[in-house]
Formats: structure tokens, C-alpha cells, sequence
């Protein structure tokens, strides 16, 4: 169970956003970027690239992966977005304490499901 009051901390926020930072060349951060939002207990790594027909600053955004934190267990759970932008979890890696477990996942990406 989820606390509802749970925020995800600064610190494991940092790290994801170093994983979206390595992931992305900086010569390339004009035509992608990866994000980084958060939603009380939930991290989610959003891919975002300009519109091919969009005036300056339009840019689309495809969320790529959601990292849950139950609390309560001290646990990260992953969830993938399908074509729709519905979230499922991930099965083939089991809740975990380290988040790092999950970004590894997400970058090898066995299934195709984060990467396409």
C-alpha cells in the first residue's frame, strides 16, 4: 500500500535525472530531450521532441516509464505506457529498494517496451 502523503525524495529524483541526462547526448538535446516529472509518490521519464510542423517551442511529449514507491514495503515498482498512455506494470522485474535496479531495466529495455 501506497502511502498517500508520500513524496519521492530529492535525492532519488536527482538520480533519475542523471540517468535522462547520460541517456540524451548534449549535441542532440535540440531534437530530444528526456524528462523528469513527479507526482507524490511516482517518478515518471517523459521523451520529448520538437513537432515536425510546430512553431518554436512546440514539442511533443511520450511518457516512457513510471518508477512507484511504496513507502510502506521500501520498495520501486516500474510501469510502462502503452500506445494509449495507460500504465502497466512492468512483470519482468519484481519490486525492488534500488531504484538503480529499475533504470537499468528501463536502458536494456529486453522487451521493447520503453524504447520502442
Amino acid at each position: 500500500m501506497v502511502t498517500r502523503n508520500a513524496r519521492v525524495s530529492d535525492l532519488a529524483v536527482a538520480k533519475v535525472q542523471r540517468f535522462c541526462d547520460q541517456r540524451v547526448p548534449a549535441e542532440a538535446r535540440d531534437e530530444v530531450c528526456l524528462e523528469v516529472t513527479t507526482r507524490a509518490a511516482s517518478i515518471t521519464l517523459v521523451e520529448r521532441r520538437p513537432l515536425w510542423e510546430g512553431g518554436p517551442g512546440a514539442w511533443t511529449h511520450l511518457p516512457i516509464a513510471q518508477l512507484r514507491q511504496d513507502a510502506s514495503a521500501g520498495t520501486w515498482i516500474l510501469f510502462w505506457a502503452d500506445r494509449n498512455r495507460r500504465w502497466h506494470r512492468y512483470d519482468q522485474l519484481h519490486p525492488t529498494p534500488q531504484l538503480d535496479d529499475l533504470l537499468k531495466e528501463i536502458d536494456q529495455d529486453p522487451l521493447s517496451l520503453f524504447w520502442g
